[in-house]
């Protein structure tokens, strides 16, 4: 499989229930089938109002801001509250989705990405870029990048792609592989199958 990319543009947004937002998936595996549902999920979602998040259970979610000056997330977990503040500086937030979670705006609209993952089918990973980021393979597994305002490069073997702003690359990586990932400001993700 060579890389396959799509871009945030091209994506339709699809309004939220409670009318707080819109998300557009970039992608998602396997492919959407009546009655299948997803192992993972990449998203884009544009949150302009504060509320409360879906509930997803028995998926692990990670978070990222891509846009405005970020949100306040209270988890309400067994424990006790928990409280993240996130702006586009921050590391990704890896949090279970069936936890309730109150999402606050702190100043305005905010663009943010998302990864799901389905608990004992997929694991992962988000993390930033900025520079160079080289992953490398035990097992096969699927390396995503996305793209900010500036733009990205991946590297794979022989074959290099530069992905234009606000765009998702991905491919299937074997064990042993190398993928290097070259931007101002990207996201790196990380997808393997349970087996």
């Amino acid at each position: 499989m060579s890389w396959q990319i799509v871009r945030l543009a091209d994506v339709p947004p699809s309004p939220w229930r409670n009318g707080g937002g819109v998300t557009r998936e970039l992608v998602a595996w396997p492919p959407h089938a009546p009655g299948q549902d997803w192992v993972w999920r990449m998203s884009v979602a544009e949150v302009e109002s504060s509320g409360p998040f879906s509930r997803f259970d028995g998926v692990q979610r990670w978070f990222t801001v891509l846009g405005g000056a970020g949100v306040w997330l209270t988890l309400d977990t067994a424990t006790g509250a928990q409280t993240h503040a996130l702006t586009r500086s921050s590391a990704p937030l890896c949090f279970d989705g069936a936890v309730p979670t109150q999402c606050d705006l702190l100043n305005g609209a905010t663009q943010d990405f998302n990864l799901m993952l389905r608990s004992g089918k997929a694991t992962g990973r988000m993390q930033r870029v900025a520079g160079v980021l080289t992953v490398t393979t035990v097992a096969p597994k699927l390396v995503a990048a996305y793209a900010l305002s500036t733009g990205a490069s991946v590297c794979f073997e022989h074959e290099t792609l530069a992905i234009p702003a606000h765009s998702l690359a991905w491919r299937t990586v074997p064990a042993g592989g190398q993928v290097r990932i070259q931007a101002a400001d990207a996201l790196c993700m990380e997808i393997a199958l349970c087996p």
